[in-house]
């Protein structure tokens, strides 16, 4: 039987997707791509935007609230699985302005006020 490399790879992506549980709903992805309002990588706006996981479901990664941003084909695409930082880095794009965004775009969209980091957030409760 000769499979396309792309089925192989298809299939894979299926089974990969298939033992991890994602809690991603549609309220959140409308939510992140106004929070971002364009490309979190490079920005790019009025462009169509895909779902990318920080950390890639091939290393162990979900589509949760804490794990998904906003991307371009592009960037998307160049990505692949590689951790973002490292990708950021090659790409020479600015990995701690990402970083910080990130983290405040989660903390507004999960409703844990600003002057609260994670350390006070716990205290509080």
């Amino acid at each position: 039987m000769n499979r396309s490399r792309a089925a192989t790879y298809a299939r894979r992506r299926k089974r990969r997707m298939a033992k991890v549980e994602h809690d991603l709903t549609d309220a959140q992805w409308a939510a992140i791509l106004d929070a971002w309002s364009g490309c979190a990588y490079c920005r790019a706006d009025g462009v169509a935007l895909q779902k990318d996981c920080i950390l890639p479901i091939s290393r162990g990664g979900r589509y949760t609230l804490a794990n998904v941003v906003p991307a371009c084909r592009s960037c998307n695409a160049s990505k692949c699985n590689v951790e973002v930082v490292t990708w950021m880095r090659r790409k020479k794009l600015d990995e701690r302005a990402f970083l910080v965004r990130q983290a405040e775009t989660l903390r507004e969209l999960a409703g844990t006020p600003p002057e609260l980091d994670s350390g006070d957030a716990q205290a509080a409760v």
